[in-house]
């Protein structure tokens, strides 16, 4: 099961693109200032702009493309730092392409993640010593699922608080596997918490994708028919929060019993319309309107619901 909103677009593997015009000329002015990409960070920082030197690897490279506001006021800023004219750089932008988890919907399947290359979840899972977890029998259920996602008043995530049910199908199970896809690669991995029954074991992180695989290990293994509840917090530092692309969403691999959504919003950035989507397969994605409660919040459920994705968007 992956959780995560929808990120930039990021080229893969599968998907090579030549350099872009933007990406050529960055590289080259780069080169020219003489400015090494720590330097150029740390000159954007003083002016108000907030980018990571990876991001500023990827638009050099043309891996990634600046299309969020805040990656485009920060070319701006970047324009005065490397001594270019202003628009120089923004006008070799390309038109955005369709992103984000709304243009994948329609072509997820439950063989391929929504947001990233299966690939890269395979390496990662590989590194915390279960390589075979997507393809071998699981003997712990997920039984019931909470997701509360808080959005601060910029529109980004400020954080996810996840409580999960599981049933063992065997004795001795001790540990679940966290997959979460930051819907902002640029802004790093959030911060994770355990805060109930359970504690980190191996995790790992790909920065290129947003993604993160970490082991939930159980304050105690649990035997066949027993329950075991678990409760952690995925938390991003901000302002500025990471891009969420007005929607939150989890793909399941395994059909869950029950799966219980709710996006709080900061009182003074309330969407005028919300949303909840679910796909399974290759049928259309079904939709139904929201209403938001008396606590500036939507919730959505799902009963017996996957293999598929279930998430909630909105509008401002």
């Amino acid at each position: 099961m992956v959780a995560g909103s929808a990120a930039d677009r990021v080229t893969t593997d599968e998907e090579e693109q030549p350099r872009t015009a933007f990406a050529i000329a960055l590289r080259s002015a780069i080169a020219t200032s003489g400015l090494s990409l720590d330097r150029i960070q740390a000159r954007l920082r003083t002016r108000g702009a907030s980018v990571s030197v990876t991001a500023l690897s990827y638009w050099q490279s043309g891996k990634r493309q600046p299309e969020r506001q805040s990656s485009l006021s920060a070319v701006r800023v970047l324009e005065e730092v490397l001594a270019l004219p202003a628009g120089s750089l923004l006008t070799l932008l390309a038109p955005p392409r369709p992103r984000g988890a709304s243009s994948r919907r329609s072509r997820a399947t439950t063989e391929q993640p929504l947001t990233f290359p299966l690939e890269a979840l395979q390496a990662l899972l590989a590194k915390v010593g279960a390589p075979h977890a997507l393809e071998q029998h699981h003997q712990l259920k997920l039984v019931g699922l909470h997701d509360l996602c808080e959005i601060a008043e910029d529109g980004g995530q400020r954080a996810v608080t996840a409580r999960a049910v599981f049933q063992a199908g065997a004795d001795g199970q001790d540990r679940w596997l966290l997959v979460y896809a930051q819907g902002d690669p640029e802004a790093g991995p959030p911060v994770l918490n355990t805060l109930r029954n359970c504690h980190v074991g191996r995790a790992e992180v790909d920065d290129e994708h947003g993604l993160t695989v970490a082991e939930l290990l159980f304050d105690r293994p649990i035997d066949r028919g027993e329950t075991h509840l678990i409760e952690y917090s995925l938390t991003n530092p901000g302002p500025p929060y990471p891009e969420c692309r007005n929607t939150h969403y989890r793909e399941f691999r395994r059909p869950v019993r029950e799966y219980l959504l709710e996006v709080r919003f900061d009182p003074d950035s309330v969407p005028v319309k919300c949303r909840q989507y679910a796909g399974q397969g290759t049928s259309p994605m079904d939709r139904k309107e929201l209403k938001p409660d008396g606590g500036n919040g939507v919730h959505a459920v799902a009963l017996d619901f996957g293999p598929g994705i279930f998430g909630i968007d909105w509008e401002y």
